[in-house]
């Protein structure tokens, strides 16, 4: 089954209000299934050559860098004195074959292409797979928080360490500023983070261009040594690798767990999908990403059976002394620019998670007109911050973070790789064996290495899995108190049909004017409009149901901006549209309403909004997880500011909930 998103179509609603904590369902109306690429209309407005460009900028920064310390490390790793070609070419193959098997066929060919309505990311793959279920599973729910909470603790530490590591390369250079290399990693960092309110685009026309240079400097370096010891394309094939686990069982282990150095970013690849869209990243992929990263290693493999001397630092030895600084300081730049991959994941993670009811409704700005997906969350943007400035203030060096960093990595892929198991065997309709036996190769790979960084667990390796903790958490009570303050209101919920029935004949008061009950649900009586029957037993001459919806457009036209429908007994139903680069500005859209057919006097009308304050009655744990949701609910973006609704004119009507 497939689902065919039109150019207007209705983007899946937040839960704006606390009443509102709805089904997933009801937010994601699309059918699980082959995925389809929802950019592809942007991605001829924004033009191809400009997304790939960005593509390979934002998507591929931090991937690009691996070439640093991936070869150099594994060589390490092995502990030969003088490595050989057994364990050149051993090593060669596996970052080679790493780099087909978990990028090119998991990420760019399977992954890529299940997206949920353009967006990609582990919350992605999971309302795919919930849909395609037909129900909630607490397990595969849990799996997707607790894939999402380790993107988190990787969105924190790759900042960290990447910065942290880019200005201590410029130290060795300019020894004098060895001194100074925590106050400028700060500095950096705060203007990456700040930059960041200016949108994904203006970061890609920033990063891009640097990237391309950064891609051909690689790929020119590795040409150029690749002759010095041509036999080292034999790497290419995949028995060098298995040779190489069997001959060094005693070490394969840890070596696996260097190699793996060479995929870093690929789950950023996927997060980063709602940004650029399916296509650019492939072909920045194939065109310029892979064939550069390829040929690197084969020239620094080359280079060192060349010459096994200069294995301690093989990538700066490749360039000749009098380009030393230059490639220095480009690679600086390129390891600076290795966090916008995750910095950008961490929005779309960010919105998916708004989406699915697992964090409070936060204000998203669309920085594109040409691409729904590029946003940015200014609580995330700065609460991200604030964790990257905490880890390299405790850790102060990049030596201290390197053993933080590859669990939430490697934890964060094999439960991707679980859920596209589920993914193939419910919405793709694969027999649940063919689909294990489909992802085992994948997924025995990652395991291997989520099992080689686990040993780094007590050298700095809780970092991640406690920030992942703390993250799942608070995921997961705001999950659950909306589901309990959602079963509480069900019990009172009234269809509209049913109210119009009961208004019939009915003695409460008629009062003058207009009154506009916001409501998420057009078929359901918003609990403001029960209230203030119940309690001020009075009822307007006009009620109106206001349900303000998202267009998967830039801009609203002004025929559709507004929709006026009676449903009788003086009741109407009004529908606000806008497009996803809009400010919902309810005040200004009543012009189209009064043209679509709705009278009213303004001086006469009144907004009411229905809240829900959960009270935290539990125990323990769960008295616990109560009050954290009750103190989320605090921070949730108000609906008044949100819609622009004249204050003036609002009338909250409240109601304590007991969860």
């Amino acid at each position: 089954m497939t689902f065919d998103p039109t150019a207007r179509e209705v983007q899946p609603s937040l839960p704006l209000f606390d009443e509102e904590a709805l089904d997933i369902a009801d937010y994601l109306k699309s059918e699980p299934g082959a995925a389809t690429d929802i950019h592809a209309d942007e991605t001829k407005k924004q033009g191809v050559a400009a997304l790939t460009i960005g593509a390979i900028g934002v998507v591929y920064g931090d991937i690009g860098t691996s070439p640093h310390y991936a070869f150099r490390e594994a060589l390490k790793a092995t502990g030969a004195a003088e490595p050989g070609a057994a364990e050149v070419l051993g090593i060669l193959s596996l970052l080679i074959w790493t780099l087909i098997l978990i990028v090119t066929v998991k990420y760019i060919f399977f992954l890529l292409r299940a997206d949920n309505r353009g967006e990609g990311g582990i919350l992605a793959l999971y309302t795919l797979v919930r849909l395609a279920a037909g129900k909630r599973s607490v397990p595969v729910l849990l799996l997707a928080l607790a894939g999402a909470a380790l993107f988190a603790g990787d969105a924190a530490i790759t900042p960290a360490i990447s910065v942290l590591s880019a200005v201590e390369g410029v130290g060795l250079i300019l020894p004098s500023l060895s001194a100074y290399v925590l106050p400028i990693t700060l500095g950096i960092l705060i203007a990456l983070f700040g930059m960041q309110r200016h949108g994904t685009a203006r970061m890609a026309r920033l990063f891009g261009p640097i990237c391309i240079v950064w891609f051909l400097t690689l790929a020119g370096l590795g040409v150029m040594h690749i002759a010095d010891a041509p036999g080292v394309l034999a790497s290419v094939n995949p028995l060098w690798g298995a040779d190489f686990l069997i001959d060094h069982s005693g070490v394969a282990f840890v070596v696996l767990g260097a190699v793996f150095l060479a995929v870093t970013g690929g789950e950023a690849l996927y997060a980063d999908l709602g940004h650029f869209g399916r296509r650019p990243i492939m072909l920045a992929w194939f065109m310029l990403v892979l064939p550069a990263l390829v040929l690197n290693y084969l020239g620094q493999g080359a280079m060192v059976l060349a010459d096994p001397g200069k294995a301690e630092d093989s990538f700066f030895a490749m360039s000749p002394e009098f380009l030393l600084p230059v490639l220095v300081a480009l690679a600086t730049a390129a390891t600076v620019i290795a966090s916008q991959a995750v910095i950008s994941g961490a929005f779309s993670m960010a919105r998916g998670a708004i989406q699915l009811g697992f964090l409070p409704r936060l204000m998203i700005r669309h920085t594109a007109e040409s691409a729904s997906g590029q946003i940015y969350i200014g609580a995330i943007n700065w609460a991200l911050l604030l964790g990257v400035i905490g880890l390299v203030l405790s850790f102060r060096s990049s030596t201290a973070l390197a053993s933080a960093y590859g669990i939430s990595v490697t934890g964060s892929m094999v439960l991707e790789t679980i859920l596209a198991s589920l993914f193939l065997w419910r919405a793709l309709r694969v027999p649940l064996g063919l689909s294990v036996l489909i992802v085992a190769p994948v997924l025995v790979v990652e395991t291997t290495f989520f099992a080689s960084n686990a040993l780094k667990f007590f050298d700095g390796g809780y970092v991640p899995v406690i920030a992942a903790a703390v993250v799942g958490f608070i995921m997961w009570a705001w999950w659950r108190g909306t589901q309990l303050v959602r079963a509480r209101v069900a019990k009172l919920a009234v269809s509209v049909p049913s109210f119009l029935k009961m208004m019939k004949g009915s003695s409460v008061n008629i009062i003058p004017g207009t009154a506009f009950f916001l409501t998420g649900d057009p078929d359901i009586v918003p609990s403001a409009l029960l209230h203030n029957i119940k309690h001020n037993r009075v009822l307007h001459a006009q009620t109106v149901l206001l349900t303000v919806e998202t267009l998967r457009v830039p801009y609203a036209t002004a025929e559709e901006r507004a929709s006026v429908e009676p449903l009788g007994a003086s009741v109407q139903r009004l529908t606000l549209r806008f497009g996803f680069m809009e400010t919902p500005n309810v005040s200004r859209a009543m012009v189209h309403a009064r043209r679509a057919g709705l009278k009213f006097d303004v001086m006469g009308s009144t907004f009411f909004l229905g809240r829900k304050r959960a009270v935290a009655t539990g125990s323990g744990l769960e008295l616990i997880m109560d009050r954290v949701y009750v103190a989320l609910a605090r921070i949730a973006a108000d609906p008044t500011d949100f819609y622009h609704l004249p204050r003036d004119r609002v009338v909250e009507l409240g109601e304590r909930v007991a969860i």
